[in-house]
Order: C-alpha cells, then sequence, then structure tokens
C-alpha cells in the first residue's frame, strides 16, 4: 500500500511534466523560452558559487583559526594531505568519475558541439574542491564551479527538453553564469566564455549570455554585499610616462605564463604516469613540504593578494610563520616571495595531481599580483625610475599573467577592473594584458586549458576549416573492403583480382600484414592484357612503395597535410607496427567534411 501511495503521486508528477512541455511547445517560442531557462541558470550558479565558496571559508577557519602568526606550524605538513587524500577517495569511489580539468572538459564540450555534462557534475565538484581548498590545497575554486555551472546550464536545458542549439548555449551560460557569481564579474562572464570556451558569438548566443551574468552577479550582490572582492583604493593616478614600465611589466608577464603553462603541463605528465596511490604519495609530500616553507601557498591565495593590494607595508606580514620571520632586510621579501613565485606551479600540480580538485584561476591572480609587486619593489629599491605604485602594479600584474596565461586579454582586462573597482587603471590594465598575450604567442600558441585538447588533437578553434577536420576520425572513414596482395602473387592472380574489384590501388602485404608497398593498376596496364606474362612477373616485381603511410593514431589534419605533400589522392593507414589498416582517400574525407559541416556551421539564429 505504502508502495502506490508513492507510485501515484510521481506518476501525477510525469503526466503536469509532460503537459507543461506539450504547453510550452504550442505557446511559447523555443527562444523566448531559453531566456527564461537562462534567467534560472543565473540564479542557480550564483546559489552554487555562495555554497563553495561558504564551504570553503568554513573549513578554512575552522583549521586555521588556532594556527601561531608567529612561528613555524606543523599543521601545514598535515592538512592538504588529508585534504587531497579525502577529496581524492570521494571522486574514486562515490563520484567513481574524472572530474578535474573542469574548463578543459567544459571546453571539449563546446567544441565539439556536444552539450551533455553529466549531472553529478552539479555537485560532485564544489564538494571535492570545498575539501580540498579549505584544508589547504593550492588551487582555485573557479574551474570547479564553471564545470559546475555548465553542468547546471546543460541538465536544465534537457529538463526542459531543448534543442541542441540552444543546450550548446545553455552549457556557456552555465559557465558564464559561475564566472560572474563567483567574481561579481558579469562582463568577465561573458567574455570568457567567448575567449577561452570559445563559443561563437552570435546573436543568438550574447543575450541569453548577458541574461545569466546579470542574473548571477544581482544574487550574489544580494548575497556577499555591493563590495568588490579585493578592497583596492588607488594609490596615484596612472601618468603616461609610466607606459615603458607597463610594457615591460607585460613582457614579464607574457614569460611567466609561458613559465606556468609549460611546467604544469610537465608536471602533469609526471603524475599521469604514475598510479593513483604514488600520485597521492608525491603530491602530498610535495604540497605539504612547500606550504610548510612557504605558508602564502595554503589554500587560493587570496589572503596574500589582500595583503599585496593593501599598500603601506603590510606585505611584510607575509613571512609570517617561515623561515624568513626574522630577516630584517629590505631584499627579504624579494627573494621570499620570489621563491614563492617559483614553486607555486608545483604546488599547484601537486594538488591536483596528488588526487585533489581545482583550478588554475586563482593561482594566476595569485602569481600575477606577485609578479607585479616584485617588479615594481624592486625598481623602487633600486631607485632607477620614478616611483612606481606597488599597488597599481600588483593589479596591473593580476591581469597580465591571466592574460598570459587563458590566452583571454579581454577577460584579464575586464575580471581585474571589475573584482577590484579598479577602472581608474582601465588604460594600463589594458595594456599590459595586450603585452602579455603577445609575448607568450610568439612561444605557446595555447592556453593552459587548451594544451591539454591540442596533444590529443582534439582542440578546435574558432578557424572552421579546421574545426571540422577534429570532427573527423581516420578509423571511422577508412576503407577495409579493398583486396591486399602478397609479394609472391603473379600478374595473373592480381588480374583476377582487379576483376572482381572496381579500385584501382592494391595494397601489398606480408604474412604478418605488414605494408610493403602499393600496387596501381595504371602501372601494370600495359602488361595486365597479356597472358603470356601472366606467370612471368610477379607482384614484388611491379609494385611501387606508397607515397606516404598514414599512422592511425594521427589527426586528419595531419593525414590531410600528408596529402598536401604528396599530392596523391589514396594513402594507405598503419598502426605503430606497420601493419596495413586501410586506405585513406580524399574523396570520403572531402564527403564527411561536407557532412560535418552542414551539421554544426549551419546558421542556427533566428
Amino acid at each position: 500500500m505504502s508502495a502506490e501511495r508513492v507510485i501515484i503521486p510521481l506518476m501525477q508528477m510525469n503526466e503536469l511534466y509532460n503537459r507543461f512541455l506539450l504547453w510550452r511547445d504550442a505557446h511559447i517560442k523555443e527562444r523566448h523560452f531559453l531566456l527564461f531557462v537562462c534567467f534560472l541558470v543565473g540564479i542557480l550558479t550564483a546559489l552554487a558559487a555562495y555554497v563553495l565558496k561558504t564551504s570553503i571559508h568554513f573549513f578554512q577557519v575552522f583549521f586555521t583559526e588556532s594556527f601561531s602568526r608567529a612561528n613555524l606550524n606543523f599543521s601545514y605538513l598535515l592538512l592538504p594531505i588529508a585534504g587531497i587524500l579525502i577529496a581524492g577517495l570521494y571522486v574514486r569511489y562515490i563520484v567513481k568519475d574524472d572530474i578535474s580539468h573542469g574548463v578543459t572538459k567544459i571546453l571539449f564540450s563546446i567544441s565539439q558541439r556536444k552539450s551533455r555534462i553529466k549531472p553529478h557534475n552539479m555537485h560532485s565538484s564544489l564538494v571535492a574542491s570545498s575539501v580540498t581548498i579549505g584544508f589547504g590545497g593550492s588551487v582555485g575554486a573557479e574551474a570547479p564551479i564553471v564545470l559546475t555551472g555548465s553542468a547546471i546550464g546543460s541538465n536544465l536545458g534537457r529538463f526542459f527538453k531543448l534543442e541542441q542549439h540552444s543546450l550548446m548555449i545553455l552549457v556557456g551560460c552555465g559557465a558564464a553564469g559561475a564566472i560572474a557569481g563567483i567574481f561579481k564579474a558579469p562582463i568577465a562572464g561573458i567574455l570568457f566564455v567567448i575567449e577561452v570556451l570559445l563559443l561563437d558569438l552570435t546573436m543568438s548566443s550574447i543575450l541569453p549570455l548577458l541574461v545569466t551574468a546579470v542574473t548571477a552577479t544581482t544574487v550574489s550582490y544580494l548575497l556577499n554585499g555591493m563590495d568588490a572582492m579585493f578592497a583596492f583604493s588607488q594609490v596615484e593616478p596612472f601618468t603616461l610616462n609610466r607606459i615603458p614600465y607597463v610594457i615591460l611589466l607585460g613582457i614579464l608577464c607574457g614569460f611567466i605564463s609561458l613559465y606556468v603553462i609549460r611546467t604544469m603541463s610537465w608536471c602533469e605528465d609526471i603524475f599521469h604516469s604514475l598510479s593513483n596511490w604514488k600520485r597521492f604519495v608525491l603530491g602530498g609530500v610535495i604540497l605539504s613540504l612547500l606550504i610548510f616553507f612557504f605558508p602564502p601557498l595554503f589554500g587560493e591565495g587570496y589572503n596574500t593578494i589582500e595583503t599585496l593590494l593593501a599598500g603601506g607595508d603590510s606585505f611584510r606580514s607575509l613571512t609570517n610563520e617561515s623561515f624568513f620571520y626574522n630577516l630584517e632586510s629590505r631584499w627579504t621579501i624579494i627573494v621570499f616571495l620570489t621563491l614563492v613565485l617559483l614553486f607555486k606551479v608545483f604546488a599547484t600540480s601537486a594538488t591536483n595531481g596528488g588526487g585533489g580538485t581545482g583550478g588554475v584561476f586563482a593561482p594566476t591572480l595569485f602569481l600575477g599580483c606577485i609578479v607585479g609587486f616584485i617588479f615594481s619593489y624592486t625598481l623602487n629599491q633600486l631607485g632607477y625610475s620614478t616611483y612606481l605604485p606597488q599597488e597599481n602594479f600588483a593589479l596591473m600584474g593580476m591581469a597580465g599573467v591571466m592574460a598570459g596565461v587563458m590566452h583571454a586579454p579581454l577577460t584579464g582586462t575586464f575580471l581585474i577592473a571589475e573584482l577590484t573597482g579598479g577602472y581608474e587603471l582601465f588604460l594600463p590594465l589594458m595594456i599590459v594584458s595586450l603585452v602579455s598575450y603577445g609575448t607568450i604567442l610568439i612561444f605557446e600558441k595555447h592556453s593552459i586549458y587548451a594544451i591539454r585538447l591540442a596533444k590529443k588533437g582534439e582542440l578546435i578553434t574558432h578557424h572552421k576549416d579546421k574545426a571540422v577536420l577534429t570532427f573527423l576520425k581516420i578509423e571511422e572513414l577508412l576503407e577495409k573492403d579493398i583486396p591486399t596482395v602478397q609479394p609472391w602473387m603473379t600478374l595473373g592472380d592480381v588480374v583476377k583480382i582487379i576483376s572482381n574489384s572496381n579500385r584501382n590501388i592494391f595494397p601489398v602485404v606480408n604474412n604478418e600484414g605488414v605494408l610493403l608497398g602499393l600496387v596501381m593498376m595504371n602501372d601494370i596496364r600495359n602488361i595486365m592484357f597479356r597472358p603470356e606474362l601472366y606467370d612471368r612477373f610477379t607482384v614484388d616485381k611491379f609494385m611501387v612503395g606508397a607515397p606516404a603511410k598514414v599512422p592511425i593514431d594521427s589527426t586528419m589534419e595531419e593525414a590531410m597535410d600528408q596529402f598536401e605533400n604528396t599530392k596523391a589522392w589514396n594513402l594507405p593507414v598503419v598502426n605503430e607496427k606497420g601493419i596495413y589498416m586501410g586506405i585513406l582517400s580524399q574523396s570520403s574525407v572531402f564527403n564527411s567534411y561536407r557532412e560535418v559541416l552542414v551539421e554544426n556551421y549551419s546558421d542556427t539564429d533566428e
């Protein structure tokens, strides 16, 4: 009887749900209802951001309020390890899915025109990252909340049975709402989706992004107040004679960004080569030791940013709890912060590699702030320039490193301005961001998020020709029904095979299936109709070498380069052992190219 009491209301709810969907389909246009869903996404992403920030703050206050502020504290050796252990066990045994690299996952989803993000991502990243960061993990909460926001957008859109194009927009809206909600930065949220996630900017996408970002920011204001995330007051107005120093800072930020991307990528490869428990041990040891010696590496690092932006001599407090505490030299802080700058990348990599969950947003801001401070403080101490306001240059450094690491100069500029209310420094923020971005492009064409996909050949950009090629997979286009021949076969044997085939190319393989060459019908046309020669010639006499061999794991762009270089129309595909897998033809590639182009890039604006 109790089961019936549960089943009947569920059936009634399902019926009401279906009626609502039919009514909506009949009375509300898709593009209008999409704006309502975007409004809901904005509310939910802001609430998720609030829950995440509150959870992190709770853990940090709970664990750190008893820390000594004047002496080394050995709690730093244990808390971060416990955090990544708990987060890792939660992900492995409860979530049972990979939730790391949240922004990279969304970038791949949007670029591949896929809108499905698993429902557990609406909450799993919140739990794992709050524990990781709250216990001292040296990562940021922004990538997890971006994945959470996109999951909210994806699943809410699927709940209302929206079309594929609308679902894609909602994935981007969720990301924009997450950035806007956690930073109170609506413009930066929109620009992040356009610059970093590569969502195509059309009239059908810009309005939903605006609705979500503005809604999320408004809810964040209601929950957290109207103050900017970081308190900042401009010490001195910006003057044009400082532009050369701003440009130099931009170049420095570009090289620091290169260091961040290359070092994190290198560390990530090392951790991926280890088993789960070895990752945890290595990551835990590195993280705890680094935080023990350099306490500013504990957590997101926002306290350090607030200290450097506060002005005065407050920056001296950063050496508390470290071996540098009692050193009085004016250069002590430079040495200390330089070491923090160099080791932050390893602390972040160890946190994620060891099993924790977090992103590089906060570490990027942290590094940029330190770079700007070191740059201005050093020049001021040396006396080689007019006085450079250290607070202003710390702010510019945040924009510069973010622009370089994420390859997003507009996002870097607007995010820092919105984070701090430092709109008076808009011009130098733009200069630093552009110079940093231009500097890193010389050495690294991919952002921290895109480089992971680029390694796998899965990166898609706004270049539609290359984007379409990324959708195509060699193994799916292989022609495997073409007969093969062997080197000991006679010309007569080959003629029989040709008579039963409609192709003019035949791969030559040995007994192990290794590709030896090709028989081209045009090459034997002058002898194939002379029966007296059938037993005289064998395949090894008239076969030719392949113009090129395409490895099965190549990207389609690499395969097209092979076609271009050889001017061939058909190329054999082999595996890593040289075994023949099939023939790849330009005609099949072009046919599939046209189909994907029509399916994914046709104009859907109304």
